[in-house]
């Protein structure tokens, strides 16, 4: 064979099938390592290795082998096991590599002759059975739903206020020599120094992560640019957040959720510090001018990462009772929190997420404002009750939704914008307002419409599987190979 028939041939080799078929076949004519490595002029050790799949072989080497041992170098060369007991010692030995394994914490078992063919057989089943397992998705949709509703209600009960998750931001802060004001990179990088982290800004990072942090050299890697809506500063603090917050391995989905919430918390907090944002909306409340908008100039934070902040300490802080929602333009409901006994729309199992909002409240009129990236102010009469909301369309969003914050009327006097005259009303969810259209229009159009409907494949998607739902390993692992030398 020419040798570049065998670059060819050896191009993506598989060093344990080609240990096992070397093995396999030196068994076969009745040689020990020390009697084959006469013949090629190696030393056992070195065959060892080989045939354990721990070294390449060079090409030259390959050609003594296969002429050694009596045979074509594309018999030593193919690509399937020898024969059963060599697969299943292949099919274990990656087992013991993958991520699933290792977290049983099981010693590392050597395979040797004596070990029989039954057990690798039960061995090997059951690592697939585990893989299996692990790449399910930890939750079915209508399960995802009830461990968000389940969230959700918790958030409620203790006014969206994390005591908790405040003292890690502060103390990691006091740690970076936080004094005031908004938190610059520069001190939002000492503060990640400071609990032993670096910080690596990379042009490659999987897809499906915001960050990748690697636990053997304590690196955060990140983009240098903005991660769907979110700025470097905000994921660099949700990574930290995970590590300071003690968060392991998401036991389920209802877990996933609950560190996501608390490392978004953590980053809110880090970015917009509790001695710095009380004291600022403390006085904005004095002069009866609360905004969003200065919350964002102020700290440098995104429309709705301000909105987020304003709910964990205006009801805390400054008794003042609110709700928040993220919508598109359809009013298809993204997130939303409220305490304040407004009546969201929401299935069987509570989830409010995926819903349609009503088009009288201010997350879809807003939509419609003549300066649609402005603040947009309304008062709502619902069922529940009389709300003032400020409504704004987020610039950095995708699909430019909508970001609303709403307070009961009572509260209104706190807020800017409240001498709006715009008012709209609602009987939704219960109620028709929205729901069906005006008579008149009804009667001319019923009958004669025929919409062809958009599709919404992703109604059909199964939920993304793994301990992180919807992160490639292999993407990631692949990244931490490629930068682990740096």
């Amino acid at each position: 064979m020419k040798d570049s028939q065998i670059l060819v041939e050896t191009e993506g080799l598989d060093l344990a099938t080609f240990g096992q078929r070397l093995r396999h076949l030196r068994r076969a004519r009745g040689l020990t390592l020390a009697e084959l490595g006469e013949k090629v002029g190696r030393t056992p050790s070195v065959l060892s290795l080989i045939e354990n799949g721990r070294r390449e072989p060079r090409l030259s080497l390959v050609e003594q082998l296969a002429s050694a041992l009596g045979v074509p170098v594309a018999e030593l060369l193919k690509k399937a096991p020898p024969n059963r007991r060599a697969q299943l010692e292949i099919a274990l030995e990656q087992a013991q590599k993958d991520p699933s394994y290792r977290a049983l914490g099981l010693p590392q078992l050597r395979v040797g002759a004596r070990v029989p063919t039954d057990v690798l057989e039960h061995l090997v089943g059951l690592a697939t059975e585990l893989r299996t397992q692990r790449s399910k998705p930890t939750a079915t949709p209508e399960e995802a739903r009830e461990a968000n509703a389940a969230l959700r209600e918790a958030m409620r009960t203790r006014g969206n206020y994390f005591a908790e998750v405040e003292k890690a931001a502060a103390s990691a802060l006091e740690r970076a020599g936080y004094s005031g004001g908004a938190l610059s990179q520069g001190m939002l990088m000492t503060a990640v120094a400071r609990h032993g982290f670096t910080v690596r800004f990379v042009h490659d990072l999987p897809r499906t992560v915001r960050s990748l942090t690697d636990m053997q050299s304590h690196r955060i890697y990140v983009s240098q640019e903005s991660v769907g809506g979110h700025s470097p500063r905000t994921i660099i603090s949700q990574a930290l957040g995970h590590f300071l917050l003690g968060h392991d391995t998401p036991k389920d989905f209802a877990d996933f959720l609950r560190q996501r919430v608390e490392s978004n918390y953590f980053a809110a907090a880090m970015l917009m510090p509790e001695s710095a944002a009380v004291p600022f909306l403390k006085a904005a409340q004095e002069n009866r001018d609360l905004s969003i908008e200065d919350l964002t100039d102020v700290f440098s934070v995104s429309y709705e990462q301000a909105s987020h902040r304003v709910t964990n300490l205006i009801t805390h802080h400054l008794d003042v009772p609110c709700h928040f929602v993220k919508n598109d333009s359809s009013g298809i409901i993204y997130k939303a929190y409220a305490n304040d006994g407004i009546n969201f729309p929401a299935d069987v199992s509570g989830a409010i997420e995926g819903q349609r909002m009503c088009r009288e409240w201010s997350g879809r009129r807003v939509f419609g404002a003549a300066d649609r990236f402005s603040p947009y102010y309304q008062y709502s009469d619902t069922p529940n009750g009389t709300y003032f909301c400020v409504a704004q369309i987020d610039p950095r969003a995708d699909r430019g939704s909508a970001i609303s914050l709403g307070v009961p009327f009572d509260h209104s006097r706190w807020f800017r914008g409240r001498e709006t005259t715009v008012r709209t009303r609602s009987q939704c969810p219960d109620g028709e307002c929205c729901q069906r259209a005006p008579l008149t229009l009804a009667e001319r159009w019923e009958g004669n419409a025929w919409p062809s409907a958009r599709a919404h494949s992703h109604i059909l998607s199964a939920l993304p599987t793994g301990a992180f739902p919807g992160v490639d390993d292999v993407d990631v692992y692949e990244f931490l190979d490629r930068h682990a030398a740096e």
